[in-house]
């Protein structure tokens, strides 16, 4: 399966994935050597977050996704940029129904965490 991601900078890209993964722990995996994902994940797929928010640019690939939880509606509530087609990407899991998913990460993020902060494992 394949991702087709359209980036901060609106960079296009091609990212293959690991299927049961969510979508969130793929970019990270793809970007995460050079700093690109650095303001990404900062409750490291907990849902306790919004900065994985991606927004899926195609209704018909959208209306494939399970529902959002409440806590994912929760948390969706305080992104930036928030979309029709909004989702955390930690919620989401990559399946082969998914392939050639285009996402695009919004411009910005709502990123609480002090710089250097890390966070604790539940």
């Amino acid at each position: 399966m394949r991702l087709f991601l359209i980036g901060l900078d609106s960079l296009h890209f091609y990212l293959p994935t690991l299927e049961t993964s969510s979508l969130e722990k793929n970019i990270i995996s793809s970007f995460a050597y050079d700093g690109y994902a650095d303001p990404y994940r900062a409750c490291e797929g907990s849902l306790a977050c919004s900065t994985c928010h991606v927004i899926v640019m195609d209704v018909e690939q959208y209306n494939k996704l399970e529902d959002p939880t409440d806590e994912e509606n929760d948390m969706l509530d305080l992104a930036f940029g928030l979309t029709e087609t909004s989702r955390l990407g930690c919620q989401v899991i990559a399946k082969p129904e998914l392939d050639g998913i285009r996402l695009a990460i919004p411009a910005a993020t709502r990123n609480f965490a002090v710089d250097g902060y890390v966070p604790k494992p539940h």
